[in-house]
């Protein structure tokens, strides 16, 4: 009779099977991952913002005078890093529309807080002026400078006899209209130049005009010379010096011919008359005792 022998995984000098034991969600290797993970993008979120610690201002949009009146089409808003300097210009939350400009702002340049007045105490007025006296160029901002000249040519209804006066000088231009581009536009067409200037002085410009046409002068930089601005001189511009030519023969005024101081010492007390000496004839000499 044979007896059956079971075979002992031990006896087979193999390894020990173990349970397999199902997998936890907690795992520290997951979790250290995660970690690193969320702290990777913190730290790089934090690099970026400290790059780009930019914040919204306002620049000009193109060369403004000092004493302009903002508009909306004046500025442009730019983002820029100012660091601690951000509270010194306007920024985008501000509205500065409606207030004049303490100085002159170049375009592309960040307005300044500074760059503001307070109230206004000028005014504009409106000056006809024919569009052939008037640069095509011209535009809102710029600085100018308005001459009245008494010729029919300028629009003149009053005595045309060429006189020319400085009615304004480095006056800013605040508005230009009523210029056409088409073909019914000519050189004769009147445009309206807006221009401002204190209260004081509107009724010392309009008379100083006196029914002459006027004449617009830009001025090629916005910056207004220091004592400068708004003044117009009483009188006219007086016209160049020209050189009176030499005529043979005329009289000539004392005035104009200048007098040489003579010593005492270089002419003899009693030496008389001196004698005249025809032409061609040598002059005898003289002798001293």
């Amino acid at each position: 009779m044979s007896a059956t022998r079971t075979n002992d995984p031990g006896d087979l000098g193999g390894p020990v099977p173990r349970r397999v034991r199902p997998p936890r969600w907690l795992d520290l290797r997951l979790v250290l991952g995660v970690l690193l993970v969320l702290g990777s993008v913190l730290v790089g979120a934090r690099v970026v913002t400290a790059a780009d610690a930019t914040v919204p201002v306002w620049a000009a949009a193109g060369d403004l005078a000092a004493g302009t009146v903002l508009s909306v089409d004046d500025l442009v808003a730019v983002s820029v890093r100012l660091d601690d300097a951000a509270g010194a210009y306007l920024s985008t939350s501000t509205r500065p529309e409606g207030r004049p400009l303490a100085r002159a702002v170049r375009s592309g340049e960040l307005v300044p807080r500074s760059a503001l007045e307070g109230a206004s105490t000028e005014v504009q007025l409106a000056l006809p002026v024919q569009a052939g006296f008037a640069p095509p160029g011209l535009t809102r901002g710029q600085v100018v400078d308005v001459y009245a000249v008494a010729d029919a040519a300028t629009g003149a209804t009053g005595a045309a006899d060429g006189g020319v006066t400085l009615v304004l000088a480095g006056a800013t231009v605040q508005s230009v209209s009523g210029r056409g581009d088409g073909v019914l536009s000519s050189a004769t067409t009147t445009i309206q130049v807006v221009v401002s200037l204190p209260a004081e002085r509107a009724g010392e410009v309009l008379a100083a005009v006196g029914g002459r046409g006027l004449v617009v002068v830009v001025r090629t930089s916005v910056e207004t010379p220091a004592g400068g601005g708004l003044a117009a001189p009483a009188g006219s511009v007086p016209p160049p010096a020209v050189p009176t030519p030499a005529v043979p023969g005329a009289a000539v005024p004392d005035a104009a011919v200048p007098t040489a101081a003579v010593p005492t010492d270089a002419v003899p007390p009693d030496a008389g008359p001196s004698p005249t000496v025809p032409a061609g004839v040598p002059a005898p000499a003289t002798t001293t005792g």
